[in-house]
């Protein structure tokens, strides 16, 4: 018996039992970090703020005039959002605005426009813009927390605006227009004619890129705060220009986000998987359990070690040895007692004799085990030294069928036969012969008794 690997497979029996209570417990009560279903993932939001026809990233108006942010007039915007959060890190959301983007010449000193509507402003009428838009979580303030109140995000995507611009000659954006394509929109040809169509707005596609932050104030609301800058690749998102200019606009915006589902699961929008894991090896709860667990192996530990000392080293622990201080190399049964053998055969040819113990074998085996060696190279020797004959008598104990035991016995004493050809002795001087279950040297209703049955007998 290896207690070697008895020793390895308690421990690992008990860690496994260790944590498949810990795997219950987290399923009654999610503590860690797990796949998407342990969260609410969808949210929907209200938003509004205000426009410029302008980005930070610089850039002229459609007047021809260098702007910098917030230098031109400001429009109203508001919106609705619609999101689904894959992962910590990502989402997809669904945008739709609408609002006013407003822009006048500052050169009130200059002429106004080079064209023929003669305009210094004007605005252009978002009616409606939806874009899907990846969201994209850049982390949060504090790292060291399960489930953070602040996170940043940056958020790219692609959509469609329906807009009309209508131009003024005069920079307060009242009376006097001078450019309205309201109704013709469609199959407008550019340049000096009049458009053919006999639409409201003129679509237009847009990317919008920006940033922003969001601030749980509850479990169920949030505080959205951010800057998206909008960039087409319309020259008439203002109306006609006297430049070559494709329309662009931000807008600034703040708004309320609510987390729809079960209040009992945590946000996915505010979790953050690293700092979850560090939070649970800080849960006292869960160093209790850890420490339990040590204690628990290192008793089950000291348990298996007791099991296998074996001072007299017979391979039978001291606690199940009923026969203490056996010599080493001693074959013993499974109490730790020696097995007693019937009294050897002797063999003889005359001249030279010698005593041989029964080879014996494993349950169900014809194969020879290797302490057999020693013993066989000696019989073979003598054989071969003296041109003797030699009987051998194979047996098995009393497991299985009669048959059965006649054959596995025949082939125990072949298997000894063998060993003994190998080594040089001629096949003729032997006789090998199977007797299965009969002239048992021991009871066949205890394993000791068994283990001596299963033998080969060597005879003159």
């Amino acid at each position: 018996m290896n207690y070697s690997t008895i020793k390895k497979t308690a421990v690992a029996a008990s860690l496994v039992a260790a944590l498949g209570f810990a795997e219950t417990a987290q399923a009654q009560t999610p503590t860690v970090f797990g796949g998407r279903s342990q969260y609410r993932t969808w949210s929907i939001g209200v938003q509004g703020g205000i426009t410029t026809p302008n980005t930070i990233l610089g850039g002229s108006n459609p007047f021809g005039q260098k702007v910098g942010y917030f230098q031109n007039k400001v429009g109203e915007y508001y919106g609705l959002t619609i999101r689904k959060q894959f992962s910590h890190l990502f989402g997809l959301e669904l945008e739709g605005n609408r609002g006013k983007i407003k822009t006048f010449n500052h050169d009130v000193s200059g002429p106004a426009v080079e064209n023929r509507f003669g305009a210094t402003s004007a605005e252009t009428s978002v009616n409606w813009a939806a874009s899907l838009n990846g969201v994209f979580q850049l982390g949060t303030i504090d790292f060291m927390r399960r489930e953070n109140a602040v996170n940043f995000y940056a958020k790219v995507g692609m959509g469609v605006m329906a807009h009309n611009p209508v131009q003024f000659a005069n920079n307060d954006f009242t009376g006097n227009e001078v450019y309205n394509n309201e109704g013709k929109w469609g199959e407008e040809i550019f340049g000096d004619r009049e458009a053919t169509g006999d639409k409201d707005n003129r679509l237009t596609g847009y990317i919008p890129v920006g940033v922003g932050v969001k601030f749980k104030l509850s479990e169920v609301v949030a505080l959205n705060l951010g800057y998206t800058m909008n960039f087409t690749d319309d020259n008439l998102l203002y109306g006609p220009a006297r430049m070559d200019y494709k329309g662009k606009f931000s807008n600034v915006y703040g708004g309320l986000e609510f987390t729809l589902g079960s209040r009992d699961k945590e946000s996915l929008t505010f979790t953050n998987p690293v700092a979850t894991l560090y939070d649970e090896l800080k849960d006292p709860s869960l160093r209790n359990e850890v420490e339990a667990l040590k204690q628990r192996v290192s008793t089950l530990e000291g348990t298996v070690d007791q099991l296998s000392q074996d001072s007299d080293g017979d391979g039978v622990s001291d606690k199940f040895d009923k026969c203490p201080e056996t010599p080493a190399g001693t074959v013993v049964d499974g109490s730790g007692c020696p097995i007693k053998f019937p009294e050897p055969q002797q063999l003889t040819d005359g001249t030279a004799s010698a005593y041989y113990a029964p080879i014996q074998f494993e349950f169900d085996s014809s194969v020879l085990k290797t302490e057999s060696y020693s013993t066989l190279d000696k019989l073979a020797k003598e054989l071969k030294d003296n041109n003797a004959s030699v009987t051998l008598d194979g047996y098995a104990s009393a497991e299985g069928t009669e048959a059965y035991n006649l054959n596995l016995s025949n082939d125990r004493a072949n298997a000894v036969k063998q060993y003994l050809v190998n080594a040089g002795v001629a096949a003729s001087n032997i006789t090998a012969t199977g007797y299965g279950e009969e002239n048992p040297v021991a009871s066949n209703d205890t394993e000791e008794g068994r283990v001596q049955n299963r033998r080969v007998e060597i005879k003159k």
